[in-house]
């Protein structure tokens, strides 16, 4: 079957259609893995995008249940040069042809992805639509421009209750933006008794759980779309530990004061490099963002930046000079290969014992403002 790619300058791309039947609309963008298309595919990020993939052989290995990232996919739609539909690893469960069909996802395979990514480059992130079967331009023209952007990302992948991880050490709360199964994995393995609460949490709510720190997870779309997560995070800051991944970073500056701001076209892969401006080491990471905090935002904010894009020279760590409180843009939770940044879980744990150590768990100025609240 036939498939379409039109985006929104309209330039028309006309491949091989796999996986599900039907038309998406969606922001076109990038993703420089080799490998990984899997977790990319259940990362919920990926909330209301249509993602290419720059690596010409897609699907090679398969599905296994154990890679995702996420119980389900949330992108818009799925780009490869070449889509491999017989998988070759001993793992493999099912093919990734299958995996776009059980959940809606348009795929389209046999197109110029390296011209598609050079445009998007150049011209920046645009939206488009991706149809399956024989659909006239003008008709995929009127749809996308009846479609209208989605701000809703976050409430669409965060948990809609509260679930727990137990374990035997510290107890973190983890606000589910839009979380990887990775930052849970994490902490449980360095027994940490995890409670993950939905994106809309109130930080009264969060102090009830009687928490030792607070990570914000990752999620999709603009982080000016969930202003209710920075009155949180600023009522938490200076009371608990907090720390930021990737969409937690960006809300974690704008709690401070800073402002955020939409790349051209974001960082996408798991090879992007990340200078710590303290060790001037530089880190090979696993990115997914489209927004960036801006640096001359910080002034008066009391935040410090601690790591830079070597690409670019982007924000990617924050750390506050008065609150036990830092964030990264990029994913520690993520393996593209190396296991570069997950010491950060071990730092970040490492000021929650600190912290504890120092000070009551919740200063007793806030236990009274909580008792007077009736919580």
């Amino acid at each position: 079957m036939q498939a379409k790619l039109l985006l929104d300058d309209g330039t028309l791309f006309t491949g091989e259609s796999f996986g599900a039947e039907g038309r998406q609309v969606g922001e076109v963008v990038f993703n420089t893995g080799i490998t990984g298309y899997q977790e990319v595919l259940s990362d919920p990020s990926y909330c209301g995008q249509i993602v290419t993939m720059t690596y010409p052989l897609i699907g090679n290995y398969g599905i296994t249940r154990d890679d995702f990232e996420a119980v389900r996919p949330f992108v818009h739609g799925f780009v490869v040069r070449r889509h491999e539909e017989v998988p070759s690893n001993w793992r493999a469960q099912y093919s990734l042809g299958t995996l776009l069909k059980e959940y809606g996802i348009v795929g389209i395979s046999g197109i110029d992805t390296r011209m598609l990514t050079r445009k998007i480059r150049s011209a920046g992130t645009m939206k488009g639509i991706i149809a399956a079967g024989d659909v006239s331009v003008e008709e995929l023209r009127a749809q996308m421009n009846a479609t209208h952007e989605i701000h809703d990302q976050v409430s669409r992948v965060s948990t809609r209750s509260v679930y727990n991880s137990p374990g035997n050490q510290e107890r973190v709360v983890l606000v589910d933006f839009g979380s990887k199964s990775g930052i849970l994995r994490d902490l449980t393995r360095r027994g940490c008794d995890v409670v993950v609460v939905p994106h809309d949490t109130t930080a009264e709510q969060i102090l009830r759980l009687r928490p030792d720190g607070v990570l914000l997870s990752n999620g999709p779309g603009d982080p000016k779309d969930v202003p209710q997560a920075v009155e949180t995070i600023r009522k938490l800051l200076g009371v608990l530990p907090v720390f930021g991944i990737c969409l937690g970073h960006q809300l974690f500056a704008l709690a401070c004061g800073a402002d955020t701001a939409k790349l051209k076209f974001g960082h996408r892969g798991g090879n992007h490099p990340v200078k710590d401006l303290a060790s001037g080491r530089c880190y090979i990471t696993s990115q997914n963002h489209g927004y960036t905090v801006q640096e001359q935002s910080l002034a008066g904010t009391g935040l410090i930046v601690t790591h830079i894009n070597n690409n670019d020279g982007t924000i990617e760590g924050l750390r506050h000079e008065n609150h036990p409180a830092f964030s990264v843009q990029y994913h520690p939770e993520a393996s593209p290969g190396p296991y570069d940044s997950s010491y950060l879980f071990d730092e970040f744990l490492t000021m929650v014992r600190e912290f504890k150590a120092g000070l009551p768990k919740i200063p007793r100025q806030t236990e009274m403002q909580l008792e007077a609240r009736g919580v």
